[in-house]
């Protein structure tokens, strides 16, 4: 059989984590069996739905190097199409007209929720008129009365709905727009899909669109409903627990392959492995590797994923993902060898391309001034003389190199027969302003002889003027 999966977003908004993860599993099972992933944009609420949000989300996509092999596609291009089926429907007598007003309907909802029953359409037009009347109506889908539906889903196995829990759903509203449930079985049908990836809040939609495949004599596809992604607290997925834009975690320096390896353990397994490259992501990506309960978002974990593949990415690649985020924060970035040198001395240490950029700013950014607690803690009387003696050495140090800086920190605390940590922490304070950075001989070869000097002078000067107040 020939693989075609689909991902439908309704373009009212940007790509969030959930629709990523079903982009994702759609795309790895097309990849998975030389198949197509076909792209569509379910656009037919017109007042929701805006060419900024499917920018964002064909970008996001992008990020994440999820390609597609056909579309996009657009509902609202193919109306003429569902016209089609929809007439074809009725003159088959799988649909028929309802005119029904809104009166008769709220009043129809009033007394089903006072009598505490499910509110539905009562099927009051379904065999009362035979020709078209006059007034507006909609056209509904005569759903089977009795028996029932059986869903073959490859995540829940078999799933059977009474007929009697569904009502006679519309398909095509008073305005001529038709419903979800119709282009949905349309597009897929006309688009060739074989499997359809999608989350378990649609089984019951399933069940509605079952008949409608079947009313069409239709090839049935096969399912599988991923379990939903709530937050921590088992709820919902927020906001607050990482409901935001997949963009956003770009913003924040999450690398998009730290992001899709997290996606596709969050709802898939296999085995105790973490850690999947895009390959073989494809190569082992299953249905039945799905798990069945819902999953909880994680943003720690994420965290860990990424600061993972910020030290594992090739150092070459990881430069070129963080190149725009030192042009964000006004880091120019002049010496290409200096750079390379600068983040992997600092991959090791952080989570986030953003949190990189901070740590780098002492290499490139104007010098900030001493941390207060950390200038309080290490710029003391006592390091005075070990700082004054580096200073002077740094100015005929040569060569310039992290070996040599180091023997010569090395030799002033031995010099004052103190530990290299007692000297290098204070000297580490003086010239980046901060308490925590890569290894001394390495910060001082990266920021400079001259500016190394220049920074110690204004630690010295903080020194002297703390121990003449003292």
């Amino acid at each position: 059989m020939n693989v075609v999966t689909r991902f439908p977003p309704s373009p009212t908004g940007d790509l969030h984590i959930g629709s990523a993860r079903t982009a994702l599993y759609n795309w790895l099972f097309a990849r998975r069996h030389n198949g197509e992933l076909v792209f569509r944009l379910e656009d037919t609420d017109r007042e929701r739905s805006t060419e900024q949000a499917v920018d964002a989300i064909v970008e996001g996509m992008r990020w994440l190097g999820l390609d597609y092999d056909s579309g996009p596609y657009y509902q609202t291009d193919r109306f003429d199409r569902y016209k089609e089926v929809v007439d074809q429907l009725l003159e088959a007598g799988w649909a028929y007209r309802c005119y029904c007003d809104r009166e008769r309907l709220d009043k129809l909802r009033e007394e089903q929720t006072a009598a505490k029953k499910k509110p539905r359409y009562d099927g009051y037009c379904r065999d009362r008129y035979s020709e078209v009347q006059d007034g507006s109506y909609v056209v509904r889908f005569r759903t089977p009365l009795e028996g029932s539906i059986t869903i073959d889903d490859e995540v829940h196995g078999s799933v059977t709905i009474e007929n009697s829990e569904l009502d006679d759903l519309i398909i095509m509203r008073s305005d001529g727009v038709p419903t979800y449930h119709l282009t949905v079985v349309v597009d897929d049908f006309d688009m060739n899909v074989s499997h359809i990836i999608r989350g378990d809040d649609h089984l019951n939609n399933t069940a509605r669109q079952l008949h409608i495949i079947d009313a069409l004599e239709a090839p049935r596809p096969i399912y599988a409903h991923i379990p939903m992604i709530n937050g921590t607290d088992g709820k919902r997925l927020s906001k607050r627990d990482g409901a935001t834009s997949v963009l956003s975690y770009r913003e924040e320096g999450i690398l998009p392959h730290a992001l899709l390896n997290y996606l596709v353990r969050l709802g898939w397994s296999q085995g105790d492995d973490e850690i999947f490259s895009k390959k073989q992501m494809i190569e082992q990506f299953s249905l039945g590797g799905i798990n069945k309960s819902a999953s909880a978002f994680d943003h720690e974990k994420l965290l860990w994923f990424n600061q993972h593949y910020i030290h594992e990415t090739p150092l070459e690649e990881l430069a070129e993902y963080v190149r725009p985020y030192f042009a964000r924060a006004g880091l120019h970035i002049e010496d290409d060898e200096k750079f390379m040198l600068v983040i992997d001395a600092q991959r090791t240490r952080v989570r986030t391309l953003v949190e990189m950029v901070e740590k780098c700013v002492p290499f490139y950014g104007p010098f900030l001034g001493h941390e207060e607690s950390a200038a309080k803690k290490h710029l003391r009387g006592a390091v005075q003389e070990p700082l004054e003696a580096i200073r002077e050495l740094l100015l005929d140090e040569n060569p310039w190199t992290p070996a040599k800086l180091h023997n010569l920190v090395e030799t002033v605390a031995s010099n004052y027969n103190m530990k290299l940590g007692k000297v290098a922490q204070p000297l580490r304070v003086a010239i980046t302003g901060i308490a925590a950075s890569p290894g001394i001989d390495v910060t001082l070869f990266l920021i400079g002889r001259e500016e190394c000097v220049k920074r110690l002078d204004l630690a010295l000067d903080y020194i002297k003027n703390r121990v003449q107040s003292a």
